[in-house]
């Protein structure tokens, strides 16, 4: 087992590695789309055994994911040794009854019980670690979602709970309910709009920890994206304003300055951006479906940035810098801001 670090994730209880992996890229999403290029089962299942080894015993995934694939392929990974593992998944897009997702969000009291006992199925278990609503549901206060999710830990079913892309006030409403552990967000050098929002400001009071998602920008931090061309016609990035037309090229800029300060540091682009979310306290989960990058990833927890280093680096992409919408506009119309 690595002695990679572990950290108290918001003041409930939970412990984990500092950093986690994200495993959403490990099966094809809801209707059949592949996020990041295909890959094998069992590259897959190596790269979570791998992870394991090296102390990244942190999986994120959901229950939309699939449907299903995701939590049932991390089922068959874990499959003996369910309690060397911590996992996390979501859920809040409505998964019919034929199990094809409406593409509504639906946090209503019954919908929590029904799609909890569909993840446990899936992932072959009779606990999960950390339950997060996916997104809001507009048309139901999160304190009747996050009382149906408290419900769950009196029972046993969820060991801590969270929320994900949610404003200040929400979070605030939702911890008076039940104490969050955590919120899951988009953040990274190029995705900064919670710390613009006060919602970083909001977690630190509360004492909920922030799990960051995409912490390599969507793969511009990862330096091997250097023009438009880079991306196959099929991918979903290519629905992303942030991938788009002029927007892209600047982008690009910005991201090969990054780069070039990390081949200064004798370290890959994806490391800096990673050893930059630790450094602000926070627990980035990137995901990979393979064991090189899960093992750069997770050397990243040993970089040491200096202020001077965070410094240069925000000053590549100050604050409030327009890199373009991270989704496509209905996907924004989804995160309660």
């Amino acid at each position: 087992m690595s002695n990679i670090k572990q950290k108290k994730l918001g003041s409930q209880g939970l412990e984990v590695p500092v950093l986690g992996l994200g495993c959403m890229g490990m099966t094809v999403f809801a209707g059949g789309s592949d996020m990041y290029g295909r890959t094998s089962e069992a590259d897959a299942i190596n790269t979570i055994h791998r992870a394991k080894e090296l102390g990244c015993n942190f999986l994120d995934t959901a229950d939309i994911y699939g449907p299903f694939l995701n939590e049932e392929l991390i089922a068959k990974a874990i499959q003996g040794n369910r309690n060397d593992y911590i996992i996390a998944t979501k859920f809040g897009y409505e998964i019919n009854d034929d199990n094809q997702p409406t593409w509504q969000i639906n946090g209503s009291k019954d919908y929590v019980r029904k799609a909890v006992e569909k993840s446990l199925r899936a992932l072959g278990t009779d606990y999960i670690d950390l339950y997060y609503l996916h997104r809001l549901d507009a048309r139901v206060p999160v304190e009747e979602t996050v009382g149906a999710m408290a419900d769950l830990v009196k029972e046993g079913k969820v060991g801590y709970i969270g929320l994900s892309e949610v404003s200040s006030d929400t979070i605030r409403r939702g911890h008076a309910v039940h104490p969050l552990t955590a919120v899951q967000s988009e953040y990274s050098l190029f995705e900064r709009s919670i710390e613009q929002a006060g919602i970083v400001n909001t977690l630190q009071e509360l004492g909920i920890g922030l799990v960051a998602y995409s912490p390599l920008g969507r793969g511009y931090l990862t330096g091997n994206i250097r023009t438009p061309e880079d991306l196959p016609a099929d991918d979903f990035r290519n629905s992303m304003p942030r991938f788009q037309g002029e927007q892209f090229v600047k982008n690009l800029e910005l991201a090969g300055a990054i780069t070039a300060m990390a081949e200064e540091k004798s370290i890959q682009p994806s490391q800096l951006a990673i050893a930059w979310v630790l450094a602000k306290g926070h627990a980035p989960i990137p995901g990979t479906k393979r064991v090189k990058y899960l093992e750069q990833n997770i050397a990243a927890a040993s970089i040491s940035l200096s202020a001077d280093d965070m410094n240069r680096l925000e000053s590549i992409i100050p604050l409030g810098t327009f890199l373009g919408d991270r989704y496509d506009s209905a996907s924004m119309n989804s995160i309660d801001q």
